[in-house]
């Protein structure tokens, strides 16, 4: 057992989690310090990911378009994950008003009905769309990437040769991630020393409140949106979160969704999913996908309203719905994201004053159960769509799980 935890990376990140906590509490000066090693870790993972996207859904559209029988498949991903996002969007809403996290008004007023009807303008949307996709280099690199795989799976000479180098550079990235990967106990033991040594436990009892329903209305997103799903595919939920334990565990303790990536693309074809389905569903997943991020958005916009003192009837909610759908979009699964969509979005509302996401920063760190229901939707989604396409291996699903 306890080899078998050493080769696959769980018990090297639990003693740098416990050797990085045991740091901030008794060198917190020296424990902020090692937030160098988590944000490089990062950083450098984050620097392959357009390479790794771009190759991944190339391929993956290639080899959907040589199947004419995933002919359906783009237009049943679309809905899938819109379905998902307004799910998300909207229980984050309903999670922020039933709790309803009152705390004392900030100075700001809220903004005159005429300004705020003014952004909703259709052509404030549209002009929001395009500064979406101009700012986004994910969205950029995907549209390439779809272009890229519609010719190469045309099937002529040089398109095969070019997806051969394609696969090729699959291949080679995943070998680099794998690389990477070994240094992940080192981000874990920096992300925990200084989050214990920066914040300690009194500082973030403010906002402890905002970080339990977090939690709370992620779990139940998971435990009931997602159970549903993993029902109708025909498999336990509870059976993949075990298989997918140690992509999960990575993810927790390095707070990079980029870097179970791999993991998740080898778990999920050896369940017997459609290779080509696979790599499409997780990679378009990373941008389209983030449930996570979504149940923040919402939660995170409905707190820092009751913050200022801001009252928002059905049209205001109406509103918010909207435009977290486009600018949810500008996305990724990189660490620090969603604070910079949320800074986005109510910048386009004007509803809460902008100073009050300086609240969210003492605790951003923490949000872990952002990334980990951002990576399991992914998951989900794969088995999903591969289920509706009947483009999985049933026999082999059940065994994998079981084993």
């Amino acid at each position: 057992m306890l080899t078998r935890y050493t080769q696959n990376g769980t018990l090297p990140i639990l003693i740098a989690i416990a050797l990085g906590m045991t740091l901030g509490l008794v060198y917190p000066d020296l424990a902020i310090e090692m937030k160098v090693l988590s944000d490089a870790f990062i950083k450098l993972v984050g620097l392959l990911m357009p390479f790794l996207l771009f190759v991944l859904v190339s391929t993956g559209v290639a080899g959907i378009k040589r199947e004419p029988h995933h002919r359906h498949v783009v237009r049943r991903i679309i809905v899938y994950f819109q379905l998902m996002s307004c799910a998300a969007l909207v229980v984050g809403m309903a999670t922020g008003w039933v709790f309803n996290l009152e705390h004392s008004a900030l100075p700001t007023p809220p903004l005159p009905a005429e300004g705020f009807l003014h952004e909703l303008s259709l052509l404030s949307a549209s002009s929001t769309l395009y500064h979406v996709f101009a700012q986004s280099l994910v969205l950029q690199v995907m549209c390439v990437a779809i272009v890229c795989g519609l010719l190469l799976g045309r099937g002529s000479r040089v398109g095969n040769r070019c997806l051969g180098w394609l696969e090729a550079g699959v291949q080679g990235l995943f070998y680099l991630l794998r690389i990477i990967l070994k240094f992940a106990p080192l981000a874990a033991f920096g992300a925990m020393a200084f989050v214990v040594g920066k914040y300690g436990v009194s500082s973030v009892l403010p906002l402890l409140k905002f970080v339990v329903v977090i939690y709370l209305v992620s779990a139940l997103f998971v435990g009931v949106v997602f159970a549903a799903v993993t029902r109708w595919v025909g498999v336990k939920l509870s059976s993949l979160i075990i298989y997918l334990k140690e992509e999960l565990l990575l993810v927790t303790f390095t707070g990079s969704s980029v870097a179970a990536l791999p993991g998740c693309v080898n778990k999920l074809e050896a369940l017997g999913c459609d290779r080509q389905l696979v790599r499409l569903v997780l990679t378009t997943g990373y941008t389209f996908n983030l449930a996570g991020t979504n149940l923040y958005l919402t939660t995170a916009i409905m707190f820092l309203a009751h913050m200022a003192g801001v009252e928002m009837a059905l049209p205001q909610l109406l509103a918010v719905l909207v435009i977290c759908l486009i600018t949810s979009l500008s996305s990724t699964s990189v660490a620090g994201s969603a604070l910079f969509t949320l800074i986005a979005t109510l910048n386009i509302l004007q509803l809460v004053p902008l100073e009050g996401v300086g609240l969210l920063l003492g605790v951003e760190r923490l949000m872990k159960c952002r990334s980990l229901t951002n990576v399991l939707g992914n998951c989900v989604a794969c088995l999903a769509i591969c289920a509706w396409q009947r483009s999985i291996d049933r026999t082999v699903l059940r065994r994998e799980l079981a084993s």
